[in-house]
């Protein structure tokens, strides 16, 4: 029989109790699934990139919750991207996210929220063209602003951006929601 080291049982311990609590977990035991918002932006529904896009959405494992394609007015842009509102592109921004209709989905996955970053690129589609040619941006955007699509930076965002645009009642929009193929 071996003999008892306190120091490494403790240490165990403490190691499998640090890992359990970083990876969490439904009660019956399948790690929960994180949500995120995307949207398909006027130049990439002008361009017929939407499948290309919901190519690589499936092909990266997310599973498409909800969707809606909407036009969007100046007020709900101008609310929807608030925290740019002192930004010397907000106006910009605005009417191009106005000057034709959007597809808004919810993705799902594990870490969906940095995977969904991962897999669109860089900001600047023009960079990305050259540091992440496999990219969403690289393969559908132009530059900075008509970089096709928009992810949630942060679990907190995605939270905030899906009840903006998925609220208890939609007005005026079809929302088509998914269930398990």
């Amino acid at each position: 029989m071996l003999p008892r080291v306190p120091f490494l049982s403790n240490f165990l311990f403490v190691v499998v109790l640090v890992v359990s609590l970083s990876f969490p977990c439904r009660s019956d035991g399948f790690a929960e699934k994180e949500k995120t918002l995307a949207i398909i932006k006027p130049d990439g529904l002008y361009d017929n990139c939407t499948d290309k896009i919901k190519n690589a959405i499936f092909d990266s494992g997310f599973r498409i919750v909800k969707e809606m394609l909407i036009q969007l007015d100046e007020e709900a842009a101008m609310s929807f991207y608030a925290e740019h509102s002192s930004r010397s592109f907000f106006s910009s921004l605005v009417k191009y996210m106005t000057s034709g209709p959007v597809l808004i989905m919810v993705l799902e996955k594990e870490n969906a929220v940095a995977d969904w970053r991962a897999l669109i690129g860089p900001t600047d589609a023009s960079k990305a063209k050259i540091t992440h040619p496999n990219s969403i941006r690289a393969m559908c955007g132009l530059d900075i602003q008509k970089n096709c699509v928009h992810g949630s930076d942060s679990p907190q965002s995605a939270q905030r951006e899906i009840s903006f645009f998925f609220k208890e009642k939609s007005s005026g929009s079809a929302v088509t929601e998914h269930d398990e193929l």
